[in-house]
């Protein structure tokens, strides 16, 4: 887990403005799965309870943590309301 002082708190209406290269963040496998398995149950949670989590991602510039609520995941996005979007690849960690 990533210390989340270093990351810097946005809204959620603002991540449509970011780029975000094609670089995987993470290096390790058993936090890749982590990170599919935090984001699954971060779905159910969003879908049945309307639960806000914390994703904690990096864009092109800098490190970065929203609090929404995960409307979907796909391979390889993951979709909060209003059809704002955040690359799987690019995203650290979530916290439920």
């Amino acid at each position: 887990m990533v210390a989340a002082s270093t990351f810097e708190l946005i809204d959620k209406a603002n991540i449509e403005n970011l780029k975000f290269p094609s670089i995987e963040v993470l290096s390790d496998m058993d936090m890749i799965k982590e990170r599919k398995t935090d984001l699954e149950r971060a779905l159910s949670l969003g879908n049945l309870e309307h639960t806000k989590i914390k994703i904690f991602f990096e864009d092109e510039s800098s490190r970065k943590v929203v609090e929404t609520t995960v409307w979907g995941v796909t391979d390889k996005r993951v979709i909060l309301k209003q059809g704002v979007v955040i690359p799987i690849h690019r995203v650290h960690s979530i916290k439920i």
